[in-house]
């Protein structure tokens, strides 16, 4: 039976005003993925990849189009309430990692559930449960991120990601800034948590990486030019 789509773009156009001119980021994109899917995204630089993963994100609007989430139209909600639903349901990976030196790693993890209001004693324990499962170790947990390698601090923002236990996972580059070891060892544990039920969405240049997904969807000047499966020219 095919699961349903947990998150739809209906015809989704955005343009962002530049000097006097509209520059047409996304033109008329139409994407579902389905709950436990594990895709890719890629294109040339320019080819609207970060908006469209903001769009899905919840971290901008469309000019036009529907954004459908769970079954639910969320395109004309404002910052508030999309920020409430992205908290909920939204994890974020990125490129350059984006952990606080000045907190520890737990803190980091943390963050999320804080911003909820979730307990502290309950926070700890869904910290260590989160690292663990993107990967890492508890010896980390008090350690700032600048003690970690690149490959250790992917995963500190993976398990930050996953502990609020989101309905997808949205990756933005995670392995441009690894060496190819510690990049293979991020892709699996993504490939692995994917295993587990997660919905997981990765923008990257690297086909090794789209390789390691079900689904590669290609784009070109804000269109979806194609789509094609793992090891397929």
């Amino acid at each position: 039976m095919e699961k349903e789509a947990i998150i739809k773009l209906e015809n989704i156009h955005k343009a962002y005003k530049i000097g006097e001119n509209l520059y047409w980021a996304l033109k008329g994109i139409n994407l579902e993925i389905r709950s436990g899917e594990l895709i890719s995204i890629m294109g040339p630089s320019g080819s609207g990849k970060t908006t469209l993963l903001n769009m899905m994100g919840l971290l901008d609007k469309p000019t036009m189009g529907k954004i459908i989430l769970e079954g639910r139209d969320i395109s004309k909600l404002d910052d508030k309430e999309l920020a409430k639903i992205r908290n909920r349901k939204i994890g974020f990976i990125f490129q350059q990692f984006n952990l606080i030196n000045r907190l520890t790693v737990q803190e980091n993890i943390e963050l999320p559930l804080i911003a909820r209001g979730t307990p502290k004693n309950l926070r700890e324990k869904m910290a260590i449960e989160a690292l663990l499962k993107a990967g890492g170790e508890e010896t980390w947990l008090k350690k700032r991120p600048n003690q970690l390698s690149g490959g250790q601090q992917q995963r500190v923002a993976i398990a930050r990601a996953l502990v609020t236990n989101p309905k997808i996972i949205l990756a933005d580059e995670p392995t441009g800034n690894l060496d190819s070891n510690s990049a293979r060892k991020v892709v699996e544990t993504l490939v692995k948590l994917n295993e587990m039920g997660q919905t997981i969405i990765i923008v990257t240049h690297n086909i090794e990486v789209a390789n390691s997904t079900q689904k590669i969807y290609l784009l070109r000047d804000g269109k979806i030019i194609g789509v094609r499966k793992p090891g397929e020219t």
